[in-house]
């Protein structure tokens, strides 16, 4: 993986625990690394690795004949997957579950930060250049309405920390079936209705063909005045140029942003400019003392693993054409206990 990341995932209190389970052949090699060392794969059993992981193509599966299973200490890691992995049948798990949280966490502060317009407060608050009592007309957190877009890992534990409020959550999941929203306590609606009576929308899709572009300028332009749009998930599910006509259009709507398409955006990008805009440098994951969780998880795991019990973040290998997660990390029931 990338050597820089390997102290945050797996500080040394981690490694600890790592090294008494299992016998680490070498502490961190970046993958071009790793290449060059065929006396060292080719003793690999379990790989553990982290963000700059290695892709398991023909390459690198050759060097490593006897790789069993891959403990990746991070989110997603389905572009690592190839045919190679998948005729071989490795394992993958991931601490997606574990990085999903700090993304949650950062939704809910957006979200109620949303509620109270505190962006355009602020920024009402300095061209005043002194404390005054709120002029600008707010939605508030009791009894206003919240969207979320895909009830993922990530959306539903935003759901559950909304829990605590007195709020109505609408969803938007085309896979998500009735009895499963009733046990989430949500309504679900369609895109439409969600941005025209959300006082904050969350989006939590996954990148896929079918999301991509999915949120247009028609849509955000159906949001209600004040509202406030958030986008934790991927830059490119957003018609970005459309946005942005919008927000010029509508000075009275806030979008925060903390994924963009490119990332990170140019210099020339409109967004720094405009006053409706906050972006944030992709900080909703887990960052610093956060990665510390993921690594927890990856010991839990190769516990589970050394024991023949169920890897909780597994990953099904199934051919590039199909990749696809298969965790119980997904299921509604373990999201919702997270």
């Amino acid at each position: 993986m990338n050597p820089a990341e390997w102290g945050r995932i797996y500080p040394p209190s981690v490694h600890a625990d790592l090294n008494s389970l299992l016998n680490i052949l070498e502490t961190v090699l970046s993958p071009e690394e790793a290449l060059t060392r065929p006396d060292l794969l080719g003793q690999v059993d379990i790989l553990l690795t982290g963000w700059g992981g290695p892709k398991l193509d023909h390459r690198f599966l050759e060097l490593a004949p006897n790789l069993q299973v891959v403990f990746y200490g991070a989110g997603a890691a389905r572009h690592l997957l190839t045919e190679a992995a998948f005729d071989r049948q490795i394992t993958m798990t991931t601490a997606n579950a574990m990085n999903a949280i700090p993304v949650a966490e950062f939704s809910l502060a957006h979200i109620l930060l949303g509620l109270k317009r505190a962006w355009h407060q602020a920024a009402e608050a300095k061209r005043r250049r002194g404390f005054f009592f709120p002029q600008l007309p707010v939605a508030g957190a009791y009894q206003s309405t919240v969207g979320l877009i895909s009830l993922s890992t990530i959306g539903r534990l935003t759901r559950q920390r909304l829990l605590t409020t007195d709020l109505r959550v609408l969803a938007y999941d085309p896979t998500v079936s009735e009895q499963e929203a009733l046990s989430l306590d949500v309504e679900m609606a369609s895109l439409e209705d969600i941005f025209s009576s959300s006082d904050v929308v969350s989006l939590h899709a996954p990148l896929m063909p079918e999301t991509e572009g999915m949120i247009t300028g028609h849509l955000l332009a159906r949001m209600k005045y004040g509202a406030t749009f958030v986008n934790t998930a991927r830059g490119s599910i957003v018609r970005e140029d459309e946005m942005i006509e919008v927000l010029r259009a509508r000075p009275d709507l806030m979008a925060i942003l903390d994924v963009t398409d490119p990332e990170p955006p140019l210099p020339t990008c409109a967004l720094f400019d405009l006053p409706n805009a906050i972006v944030t440098p992709h900080i909703a994951g887990s960052l610093d003392g956060e990665c510390a969780r993921m690594g927890r998880w990856i010991v839990e795991e190769v516990k589970r693993y050394l024991t023949g019990k169920p890897l909780l973040g597994c990953i099904t290998p199934v051919p590039a054409r199909d990749v696809r997660t298969v965790s119980v990390a997904s299921n509604a029931d373990f999201a919702v206990r997270l």
